[in-house]
Protein backbone atom coordinates (compact mmCIF):
# COMPACT_ATOMS: atom_id res chain seq x y z
CA UNK A 1 0.00 0.00 0.00
CA UNK A 2 1.44 3.37 -1.04
CA UNK A 3 1.92 5.77 1.91
CA UNK A 4 -0.06 8.99 2.07
CA UNK A 5 1.91 11.96 0.75
CA UNK A 6 3.15 14.49 3.28
CA UNK A 7 2.75 18.25 3.03
CA UNK A 8 6.38 18.40 1.98
CA UNK A 9 5.72 15.94 -0.84
CA UNK A 10 2.87 18.09 -2.14
CA UNK A 11 4.95 21.26 -1.85
CA UNK A 12 7.80 19.61 -3.75
CA UNK A 13 5.42 18.45 -6.48
CA UNK A 14 4.09 21.98 -6.92
CA UNK A 15 7.51 23.65 -6.85
CA UNK A 16 7.73 23.11 -10.62
CA UNK A 17 5.95 25.88 -12.56
CA UNK A 18 5.32 23.64 -15.63
CA UNK A 19 3.79 21.05 -13.28
CA UNK A 20 1.49 23.69 -11.83
CA UNK A 21 0.42 24.59 -15.37
CA UNK A 22 -0.40 20.94 -16.03
CA UNK A 23 -2.41 20.77 -12.81
CA UNK A 24 -4.23 24.00 -13.71
CA UNK A 25 -5.18 22.52 -17.08
CA UNK A 26 -6.69 19.47 -15.36
CA UNK A 27 -8.56 21.65 -12.86
CA UNK A 28 -9.93 23.96 -15.57
CA UNK A 29 -11.26 21.13 -17.72
CA UNK A 30 -14.98 20.51 -17.34
CA UNK A 31 -14.43 16.83 -18.24
CA UNK A 32 -11.64 14.28 -17.76
CA UNK A 33 -8.73 15.29 -19.98
CA UNK A 34 -5.90 13.28 -21.55
CA UNK A 35 -2.19 14.05 -21.72
CA UNK A 36 -2.27 14.93 -25.43
CA UNK A 37 -4.95 17.59 -24.90
CA UNK A 38 -3.05 19.05 -21.94
CA UNK A 39 0.19 19.10 -23.95
CA UNK A 40 -1.48 21.15 -26.70
CA UNK A 41 -2.93 23.58 -24.14
CA UNK A 42 0.22 24.25 -22.12
CA UNK A 43 2.77 23.95 -24.93
CA UNK A 44 4.76 21.02 -23.56
CA UNK A 45 5.73 17.70 -25.13
CA UNK A 46 3.23 14.97 -24.33
CA UNK A 47 5.94 12.82 -22.70
CA UNK A 48 6.80 15.71 -20.37
CA UNK A 49 3.12 16.16 -19.54
CA UNK A 50 2.78 12.46 -18.70
CA UNK A 51 5.77 12.75 -16.36
CA UNK A 52 4.19 15.71 -14.56
CA UNK A 53 0.84 13.88 -14.35
CA UNK A 54 2.57 10.91 -12.73
CA UNK A 55 4.11 13.23 -10.14
CA UNK A 56 0.77 14.89 -9.44
CA UNK A 57 -0.94 11.53 -9.17
CA UNK A 58 1.69 10.34 -6.69
CA UNK A 59 0.73 13.13 -4.27
CA UNK A 60 -3.00 12.65 -4.90
CA UNK A 61 -3.58 15.97 -6.67
CA UNK A 62 -4.97 14.25 -9.77
CA UNK A 63 -6.39 10.83 -10.41
CA UNK A 64 -6.70 8.87 -13.60
CA UNK A 65 -9.88 7.53 -15.16
CA UNK A 66 -10.06 5.05 -18.01
CA UNK A 67 -12.19 5.88 -21.03
CA UNK A 68 -15.26 3.76 -21.46
CA UNK A 69 -15.50 4.10 -25.24
CA UNK A 70 -14.56 1.06 -27.38
CA UNK A 71 -10.97 1.32 -28.53
CA UNK A 72 -8.26 -0.94 -29.87
CA UNK A 73 -5.14 -1.42 -27.79
CA UNK A 74 -4.63 0.27 -24.47
CA UNK A 75 -7.62 2.19 -23.06
CA UNK A 76 -7.36 5.97 -23.16
CA UNK A 77 -6.26 7.42 -19.84
CA UNK A 78 -7.73 10.72 -18.76
CA UNK A 79 -7.20 12.76 -15.62
CA UNK A 80 -9.37 14.69 -13.21
CA UNK A 81 -8.49 16.84 -10.21
CA UNK A 82 -8.62 14.84 -6.99
CA UNK A 83 -10.55 16.65 -4.28
CA UNK A 84 -9.38 15.90 -0.76
CA UNK A 85 -11.57 15.99 2.37
CA UNK A 86 -9.85 19.26 3.25
CA UNK A 87 -10.87 20.70 -0.12
CA UNK A 88 -14.48 19.66 0.46
CA UNK A 89 -14.51 21.22 3.93
CA UNK A 90 -12.99 24.44 2.55
CA UNK A 91 -15.67 24.67 -0.15
CA UNK A 92 -18.41 24.07 2.41
CA UNK A 93 -17.02 26.77 4.69
CA UNK A 94 -16.81 29.28 1.84
CA UNK A 95 -20.40 28.48 0.87
CA UNK A 96 -21.69 28.92 4.42
CA UNK A 97 -19.86 32.22 4.94
CA UNK A 98 -20.91 33.60 1.54
CA UNK A 99 -24.54 32.63 2.16
CA UNK A 100 -24.56 34.32 5.56
CA UNK A 101 -22.96 37.50 4.24
CA UNK A 102 -25.27 37.65 1.22
CA UNK A 103 -28.26 37.91 3.56
CA UNK A 104 -26.92 41.04 5.30
CA UNK A 105 -28.01 44.47 4.03
CA UNK A 106 -24.39 45.63 4.17
CA UNK A 107 -23.04 42.35 2.78
CA UNK A 108 -21.52 43.90 -0.35
CA UNK A 109 -19.69 46.64 1.55
CA UNK A 110 -18.47 44.15 4.14
CA UNK A 111 -17.22 41.88 1.36
CA UNK A 112 -15.21 44.69 -0.25
CA UNK A 113 -13.71 45.56 3.14
CA UNK A 114 -12.79 41.90 3.64
CA UNK A 115 -10.98 42.02 0.30
CA UNK A 116 -9.03 45.09 1.48
CA UNK A 117 -7.90 43.24 4.61
CA UNK A 118 -6.99 40.16 2.60
CA UNK A 119 -4.78 42.27 0.32
CA UNK A 120 -3.02 43.83 3.32
CA UNK A 121 -2.17 40.34 4.59
CA UNK A 122 -0.53 39.35 1.29
CA UNK A 123 1.84 42.27 0.65
CA UNK A 124 4.02 40.89 -2.20
CA UNK A 125 7.59 42.13 -2.03
CA UNK A 126 9.59 43.34 -5.00
CA UNK A 127 6.61 44.36 -7.14
CA UNK A 128 4.89 47.68 -7.79
CA UNK A 129 1.55 48.74 -9.21
CA UNK A 130 -0.11 46.45 -11.69
CA UNK A 131 2.83 44.02 -11.56
CA UNK A 132 2.08 43.49 -7.86
CA UNK A 133 -1.57 42.81 -8.68
CA UNK A 134 -0.70 40.25 -11.36
CA UNK A 135 1.74 38.58 -8.96
CA UNK A 136 -0.90 38.32 -6.21
CA UNK A 137 -3.57 36.99 -8.55
CA UNK A 138 -1.14 34.42 -9.93
CA UNK A 139 -0.17 33.23 -6.44
CA UNK A 140 -3.84 32.88 -5.49
CA UNK A 141 -4.61 30.70 -8.52
CA UNK A 142 -6.53 33.08 -10.81
CA UNK A 143 -4.18 32.36 -13.75
CA UNK A 144 -3.96 36.02 -14.83
CA UNK A 145 -2.83 37.07 -18.29
CA UNK A 146 -2.22 40.71 -19.22
CA UNK A 147 -3.10 40.34 -22.88
CA UNK A 148 -3.67 44.10 -23.31
CA UNK A 149 -2.18 47.07 -21.40
CA UNK A 150 -5.50 47.83 -19.72
CA UNK A 151 -6.97 44.33 -19.36
CA UNK A 152 -6.04 41.41 -17.12
CA UNK A 153 -7.75 38.17 -18.06
CA UNK A 154 -8.51 35.87 -15.11
CA UNK A 155 -8.66 32.43 -16.69
CA UNK A 156 -9.33 30.51 -13.48
CA UNK A 157 -10.99 31.23 -10.15
CA UNK A 158 -10.20 29.18 -7.05
CA UNK A 159 -13.63 30.15 -5.69
CA UNK A 160 -15.61 29.65 -8.90
CA UNK A 161 -18.57 27.66 -7.50
CA UNK A 162 -19.16 30.04 -4.62
CA UNK A 163 -18.73 33.03 -6.95
CA UNK A 164 -21.43 31.71 -9.26
CA UNK A 165 -23.82 31.16 -6.37
CA UNK A 166 -23.02 34.40 -4.49
CA UNK A 167 -21.31 36.84 -6.89
CA UNK A 168 -22.38 39.87 -4.83
CA UNK A 169 -20.21 38.52 -1.99
CA UNK A 170 -17.35 36.54 -3.51
CA UNK A 171 -16.73 38.85 -6.48
CA UNK A 172 -16.95 41.86 -4.14
CA UNK A 173 -14.21 40.33 -1.97
CA UNK A 174 -12.09 39.95 -5.09
CA UNK A 175 -12.88 43.54 -6.12
CA UNK A 176 -11.72 44.79 -2.70
CA UNK A 177 -8.56 42.71 -2.95
CA UNK A 178 -7.73 44.14 -6.38
CA UNK A 179 -8.42 47.74 -5.29
CA UNK A 180 -6.27 47.48 -2.19
CA UNK A 181 -3.31 45.77 -3.89
CA UNK A 182 -3.16 48.60 -6.44
CA UNK A 183 -3.55 51.26 -3.76
CA UNK A 184 -0.96 49.74 -1.44
CA UNK A 185 1.63 49.39 -4.19
CA UNK A 186 1.54 52.93 -5.49
CA UNK A 187 -0.44 52.36 -8.67
CA UNK A 188 -2.02 55.29 -10.49
CA UNK A 189 -4.61 52.92 -11.93
CA UNK A 190 -8.13 52.07 -10.82
CA UNK A 191 -9.61 48.69 -11.61
CA UNK A 192 -13.01 47.27 -12.34
CA UNK A 193 -13.72 43.55 -12.00
CA UNK A 194 -16.04 42.18 -14.70
CA UNK A 195 -17.08 38.68 -13.60
CA UNK A 196 -17.96 35.80 -15.92
CA UNK A 197 -17.69 37.46 -19.31
CA UNK A 198 -17.39 33.81 -20.34
CA UNK A 199 -18.19 30.76 -18.16
CA UNK A 200 -14.52 30.37 -17.18
CA UNK A 201 -13.27 33.93 -17.71
CA UNK A 202 -13.39 37.17 -15.71
CA UNK A 203 -11.73 40.47 -16.61
CA UNK A 204 -9.99 43.19 -14.67
CA UNK A 205 -10.11 46.45 -16.64
CA UNK A 206 -7.67 49.21 -15.74
CA UNK A 207 -7.94 52.98 -16.14
CA UNK A 208 -5.87 55.93 -14.95
CA UNK A 209 -7.11 57.51 -11.72
CA UNK A 210 -9.09 60.63 -12.51
CA UNK A 211 -9.35 59.60 -16.16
Amino acid sequence: MRPEPSGGDVHAALASRPRRRVLDAVVRSAAPVDALTIAAEVGLHVTTVRFHLDQLEAVHLVRRVTGAEPRRGRPRIRYVAAASPADDSREQLIEVLASALAERPDGRAQSIEAGHRWADALAPAGHDGVDALVHVLDDLGFDPARSEPDVIRLRACPFRDAARDHPQVVCSVHRGLIEQVLRAHGSDRRAELVPFVEPELCLVTLATLGG
